[in-house]
Parts: structure tokens; C-alpha cells; sequence
């Protein structure tokens, strides 16, 4: 990927919820930066800006319960 830096392992930041990448930073023409996933520019990245990864965070967390279909079932005997 041109122009991208990987953020360094010490800093905790969530993979892509979509294709699991670890995210990338990208500076924009303004020489903003963007926290985005290296493979697809159509998936989640944060807003042209100081670089936030608590938001990349935010809204990379996959969420399970019982209103998406994905609580345990129990079966009887």
C-alpha cells in the first residue's frame, strides 16, 4: 500500500471487523490522517483528522447477542 504506516504492536487497536487487517494510518492531501483497513477503502476508517484509534476501536467491536440471532441455544433431552 503506498503511503501507509503501520501502527506500531505496542498500541492496541482492533483488527477490521470485516476482513480482520489490522488497521493502517494514511495521510490524506491535506496531510491529515486517516486510521482505515489496508485492503478496502470501502471498509470502516476514521475521519480525516488527528489520528484516532479509539474511535477505529469503537466501531470495529462485533457485538453478540441475543437481537442479531447468535444466542446460545439450549436444547431439551
Amino acid at each position: 500500500m503506498n503511503g501507509s504506516l503501520t501502527i506500531p504492536k505496542t498500541i492496541y487497536c482492533k483488527f477490521c471487523k470485516i476482513c480482520g487487517a489490522r488497521p493502517v494510518l494514511e495521510a490524506d492531501k491535506a496531510g491529515l490522517y486517516v486510521v482505515k483497513c489496508p485492503n478496502d477503502n470501502g471498509h470502516y476508517q476514521t475521519r480525516a483528522g488527528l489520528i484516532d484509534i479509539d474511535d477505529w476501536n469503537r466501531n470495529n467491536t462485533v457485538r453478540y447477542g441475543a437481537d442479531q440471532g447468535n444466542s446460545p441455544r439450549v436444547f431439551a433431552k
